[in-house]
């Protein structure tokens, strides 16, 4: 009887695991048949969007591929790209916006991707950009350092009107003047007057020669956009995690057309913070170079700082520059910047040319007057330099027309002290 019993139970128990077996297979053959082509399906009726999230085409269905109505007035659906189409050129999807205190400065997390967007009380940060967007210059600029370099920087700026974005794309840092090869630099970017909140890139590890191919952006009205100064700030941290400064440089958006479509590679030589306080009358920063060939004086009048109003207790409301050439005390041409508001130290980067031969370089001199609006379109005097040989200047001006004759097509930078005396 107890060897019945054994059979009856043995028979049982295999046809269960008979069944189960039957029961796996049918499943695998169900999900090999049915579920499959439902990836093709729903590939064929997906399109990537510029934000790198895959959406259903309104034009193209209306059902899943389980069957269930997808609402008609929905914009997209999201959906997860399959194992099977890994390796397409598609991005991550987007992920959702983060806000960050004002007081924190921003340092892109490590865990969002590089396609992601952040907050900052109206800066954001986008992820790593495309090489092939942005239209590089055709010269040596990686190779052609002039010896007093400090290093260069990289950067294209783009300004979006309809959403009032200013979109700014770091690029590169070459030839960093740092003691040795363990510098590990990163970069403050400041959209000034606002000194306050500023953006930040990663930190490279041990190189003189960082890419940062990284994105920011910063939102700022279009009737203001003229008005502001992008200030990019590179600096080394060590061990202790302390920073120093190796450069900056200063960007008046007025004085690039940023809305262009054409996304055009600017690069700018770094320089130091000039640290001497202001002369009594305030200091004024330029550039000279002369080509010989073309017969050509070339004037980059930079900024200016420290300007003070004698008949105002100090305030200045509105400056600009005059330049103006002279031969033999005679006046020959002159040209003016832009009137920069509300701000002792004015940033101006604008670029001037005179024609000027070579056997006249002994006898001309360079006037830079800064002069202040006043009412009825009168202008006041706040200071003035003049550069040019030894029958006109000594000391620093004289130095600054020598190096430049000493340097042919190379721009030579340096700040004056301001006077009054005529």
């Amino acid at each position: 009887m107890s060897e019945q019993l054994v059979v009856v139970a043995g028979g049982v128990i295999g046809a269960v695991l008979l069944l189960i077996i039957i029961g796996i297979g049918v499943y695998i053959l169900w999900r090999k048949v049915c579920i499959g082509p439902s990836y093709e399906e729903f590939f064929n009726a997906v399109t990537p969007t510029h934000t790198g999230v895959i959406a259903v085409d309104q034009a193209v269905t209306q059902t899943s591929s389980v069957g269930h109505p997808i609402d008609p007035w929905a914009k997209s659906v999201p959906f997860i790209v399959p194992p099977k189409f890994y390796g397409r050129d598609w991005v991550g999807l987007q992920y959702g916006e983060r806000i960050q205190e004002e007081s924190e400065p921003y340092s892109a997390p490590d865990f969002l991707p590089r396609s992601s967007f952040c907050s900052l009380g109206g800066a954001y940060v986008a992820g790593a950009i495309n090489p092939a967007l942005y239209k590089y210059p055709e010269d040596n600029e990686e190779s052609d350092f002039p010896e007093d370099n400090i290093g260069r920087i990289w950067f294209a700026v783009e300004y979006e009107q309809e959403t009032e974005r200013l979109v700014l794309s770091l690029i590169k840092a070459r030839n960093l003047h740092f003691s040795s090869e363990s510098c590990c630099p990163f970069v403050k970017i400041h959209l000034l007057p606002d000194k306050r909140r500023y953006l930040q890139s990663k930190t490279k590890r041990k190189t003189l020669n960082p890419q940062f191919d990284e994105n920011f952006v910063f939102q700022v009205s279009g009737r203001t956009l003229h008005q502001r100064t992008l200030q990019f700030s590179v600096y080394h941290v060590d061990k202790i995690k302390k920073h120093h400064l190796l450069g900056q440089v200063m960007f008046p958006l007025r004085t690039e057309n940023v809305t262009d479509d054409g996304k055009l590679v600017i690069w700018r030589d770094l320089e130091l913070e000039n640290m001497e306080p202001p002369s009594e009358y305030g200091d004024i920063q330029f550039s000279l170079s002369y080509n010989d060939y073309l017969g050509r004086l070339t004037v980059v009048v930079l900024r200016a700082k420290g300007l003070q109003s004698q008949e105002e207790r100090g305030v200045v409301s509105s400056a600009f520059v005059k330049v103006s050439l002279m031969n033999h005390n005679r006046f020959i041409k002159c040209k003016k910047t832009a009137v920069v508001l509300r701000t002792p130290n004015p940033v101006y980067n604008e670029t001037f040319s005179f024609k000027l031969e070579h056997t006249e370089l002994d006898t001309a001199s360079l006037s830079l007057s800064v002069l202040q609006n006043t009412e009825a379109d009168k202008s006041r005097l706040l200071g003035r330099v003049v550069v040019g040989p030894f029958m006109y200047t000594r000391g620093r001006e004289l130095e600054h027309w020598n190096e430049m004759l000493n340097k042919p097509k190379e721009l030579v930078k340096r700040w004056h002290a301001l006077s009054i005396i005529t």
